[in-house]
Order: structure tokens, then C-alpha cells, then sequence
């Protein structure tokens, strides 16, 4: 569908200015066959491997990573894995990354647009939700090459229970958990840090499963050092319009407002800093130790708003809430086959692995599409419904998706100009020769490829 939502301005720099990006990658030769090594490397070859394994400064020091990890939230020591299979699964979606546009969104914020919807329309259809009850262990007996679950543990309102079960009931388990010990500050208080992992979480609960059956995953590859998972983010509302004019001149104002219930004459921002422990250029100390109110002084000096009044602004003019996430990047962490339990390990018989820590084929993590689909696979799978989760978009296996990225990707340069040896132009040369007038010659035409 038409999204008009673009970045008028990718970058900033010195307070508000146009850092020039200019829709470029900027990608050397040499940094272009980095990714392209990583693309065509088999998985196997990547298990436990970091990005900075198959990439150094050529890529890691252009607009191109500039573009991918801001968008993306990767770090340089996350999965290679990973990377390859998010340069595979947005291959056809390359050339939206220097203004944002590949991006899509619902109208409203997610909670109102996904996640209240189907809630609405299960209890309709009966289904109890019990709130405030923390799952603190799933009992399996794992013998002969059977697989049940037992029984659920649980904890409410301070009472441990359990609840038998039994072959015929079913159990869908969202292992490990992105948004764990996440905390939220205010205008004037900071979100505190909290690392440490406790009973009737996610994590925990992942744990006490995997050691019941090693097909159940390794959850400590993931949340072993927060430090290298964390991010901040914070949600800006405007209160008056003097900062408006400072947004437009980056952002295009759509899909306001965000909230059903916000004010028309209100905008709702959402920011984030990949590095919650660096400090800022404007407010001296680590996002990580500030309020709200500070996070928002930061902000408005990287929009451009003059120094003498920022300080008024943050205060009258917004409300900033910040919030902490240890573990929102836990599933980047290079890990290996094995690492996350399949959706139905082999030889489950009522119960399914659910969400970002579990493993299904091809598809990529911190998506939508990601818990839907492991969602399907765990239903179909289990109830034996004859019907296909639907395929990974196939623009990796399209030749025209790929040329039009390789050609993108290095800023519109053909093949023709790359850096070779003569052995390699002469080469070059009688390959071209031997393709003229043919479909061939007439595709990489087409995408500027020659």
C-alpha cells in the first residue's frame, strides 16, 4: 500500500545540519564483496560468528551501515547469521534504506492496531486471559522419543499452583523475552537498569526448560551480558507547536496521531540511542543516567533547535518518557543450530516453541512476521491442518531483485566500473561479447548493470 512516511534528512550533524547522505552508500569495491561474501556463505559456516568477522571499516565506517543498523538495531558484535539473513530477506528492499522508505506501519501504534483487535475478538469466542500469573516452569517427561509436557507451574497472587496436563492439551511457549526487566523513567525521573534475571520471567522460565531436553535450546547464548543487548528508547509527545517546525524540516508528519485517544494537536516521537552508555553531544552523561527531560535536550539539539532554547522546550513544550530494555537486542547474539528449539521439536506431541527465540526457516528476527509465522507453524503442525505457512517473500531467489541491489548498493555504478587487473577487464570483456544480443544482455541492461 502507499505509505507517504520518508526521512527528509537521514543524518545530522552539528546541531540540526544536513550530514549529507544523499541516498549514497558510499560502499568501496572491496567493501561491496565484504557483504556479498557474507550473502553467499552457507549457515553452517556462520554459527557463533560476529559481523565484525566478515566485515571491517570498508563497510563498517560508510552511510551503508549507518543506514542498517540505525534502522535495524544491529551492533558490530552481533550475528553474522543473522546479518546474512536479514541481507537476504530485504535484498528487494535495499534501496529504500537511505530515506526509510522500505519501512511499513500500521495506522495506529501496535498495540491498538494488532495486538487489542485480536485480543477482542478471541474473548468473544471465550477465551480467558489471566493476567497478573507468572509461569515460573513447564514440566516435560521426555523418554523414548516422546516428548510431552506434563504440567505448568505457576504463581498468582503470591500462591504457587500447577495445572496437570494431559496428551490431548496443547501449550504454546514464548521462550526468552525481548522487553524483560524493561523499566520506564519520566519528564524527571531516570529509567533504572535492571539486569539481573528473575523466577517467572522469560529467561528464567527458558532455563528450567532447557534442562530438561537439549532439543529445548541454550537460552544463555542469548542473555548472558546485557551490556551487549541494551538499548534505550524514549516517547516524546509535543505539548505546544514550537517544536513542530524543527520535526518537519526531517520527517514527513504521517500516521499522527498515534494513539487513538492522543490530542490532534499533539505529535507523538519516538526515539532511540543504540548506545545507552555513550554520552550525549548536548546533555554530558549516558542516556542510560537520564531523565526524561534530558533525553528530550539531547534530541531537540540534533533537530537543530537553537541552543538558548532548549532547555525551555524540553521542559514546557514535551513530555519525554524514557525506557530501558537489557534484552531488547538478545536475539542478535551470534548463536549456532541448536541455540533456539525448533517451533515442534522432534518427537513433541502437545507442545510448540513460539515468538523471536524460536527456530523456523529462512525468515528474520524482530518482525511482525516472525511471531506469526512460528505462531502458524506450532498450530498447523500440532493439529495436523493441511494447509502451508505461507513462504518467505523470494526476492533472494529473484535475478532481478539482486541486480537491481547490486547495483544500488554501489550507488549506481555498472559492473564495467569496478576496480580490476587487466586479466579481469580482458575477461570481463569477452563475457559481455558473448552475451550481446541476447535476453541476457537485455536484463542487466534493464538494471543498469552494464
Amino acid at each position: 500500500k502507499h505509505d507517504p512516511n520518508y526521512s527528509l534528512c537521514r543524518a545530522t550533524v552539528n546541531c540540526g545540519e544536513d550530514a549529507h547522505t544523499d541516498g549514497k552508500f558510499g560502499l568501496s569495491d572491496k567493501g561491496a564483496m565484504e557483504i556479498l561474501k557474507l550473502f553467499m556463505t552457507p549457515d553452517e559456516q556462520l554459527y557463533d560468528k560476529k559481523i565484525t568477522d566478515f566485515f571491517d571499516d570498508e563497510v563498517l565506517n560508510t552511510n551503508f551501515w549507518l543506514y542498517w543498523r540505525t534502522m535495524f538495531a544491529f551492533e558490530n558484535w552481533h550475528s553474522a547469521l543473522e546479518m546474512k539473513r536479514y541481507l537476504q530477506r530485504y535484498i528487494h528492499h535495499i534501496g529504500g534504506l537511505p530515506d526509510f522508505t522500505a519501512l511499513r506501519f500500521t495506522r495506529y501504534n501496535q498495540y491498538e492496531s494488532m495486538i487489542l483487535p485480536m485480543v477482542k475478538y478471541l474473548e468473544s469466542y471465550g477465551v480467558q486471559f489471566h493476567y497478573g500469573v507468572k509461569v515460573t516452569n513447564v514440566a516435560f517427561d521426555c523418554a523414548n522419543g516422546k516428548k510431552q509436557a506434563t504440567r505448568i507451574d505457576t504463581l498468582r497472587d503470591g500462591h504457587e499452583e500447577c495445572i496437570d496436563l494431559t496428551e490431548n492439551d496443547l501449550v504454546f511457549i514464548t521462550n526468552g523475552g525481548c522487553v524483560e526487566n524493561s523499566t520506564i523513567g519520566s519528564q524527571t525521573t531516570v529509567a533504572p537498569l535492571k539486569f539481573d534475571l528473575k523466577e517467572g520471567g522469560g529467561w528464567d522460565l527458558w532455563r528450567k526448560i532447557a534442562a530438561q531436553d537439549p532439543s529445548f535450546g541454550h537460552p544463555d547464548k542469548f542473555c548472558y551480558d546485557p551490556e551487549l543487548s541494551n538499548w534505550m528508547s524514549a516517547t516524546i509527545t509535543t505539548l505546544d507547536q514550537r517544536i513542530v517546525p524543527y520535526i518537519k524540516k526531517i520527517w514527513t508528519l504521517n500516521r499522527q496521531q498515534q494513539f487513538r485517544d492522543q490530542p490532534k494537536d499533539q505529535l507523538c516521537v519516538w526515539v532511540y540511542s543504540l548506545f545507552s552508555d555513550k554520552p550525549g553531544d548536548y546533555v554530558k552523561k549516558p542516556m542510560r543516567e537520564c531523565t526524561g527531560e534530558e533525553i528530550c535536550q539531547e534530541w531537540l539539539y540534533h533537530i537543530g533547535v537553537p541552543v538558548d532554547q532548549i532547555e525551555d522546550l524540553a521542559a514546557n513544550s514535551a513530555n519525554t518518557v524514557p525506557c530501558m530494555m537489557p534484552y531488547i537486542d538478545a536475539f542478535f547474539m551470534p548463536r549456532a543450530a541448536g541455540d533456539r528449539p525448533d517451533v515442534v521439536p522432534e518427537g513433541a506431541v502437545n507442545f510448540a516453541f513460539i515468538g523471536q527465540f524460536a527456530e523456523t526457516k529462512r525468515d528474520t528476527i524482530f518482525t511482525t512476521e516472525y511471531s506469526i509465522r512460528t505462531g502458524m507453524e506450532a498450530v498447523y503442525t500440532l493439529l495436523n491442518v493441511d494447509r502451508g505457512v505461507p513462504e518467505v517473500w523470494g526476492s533472494v531467489y529473484d535475478i532481478r531483485d539482486l541486480l537491481d541491489a547490486t547495483v544500488k548498493l554501489r550507488d549506481g555504478k555498472k559492473v564495467t566500473d569496478m576496480e580490476m587487473n587487466v586479466v579481469q577487464k580482458l575477461a570481463l570483456k569477452e563475457a559481455l561479447k558473448k552475451l550481446e544480443g541476447t535476453e541476457i544482455e537485455k536484463l542487466l541492461k534493464e538494471y543498469n548493470v552494464i
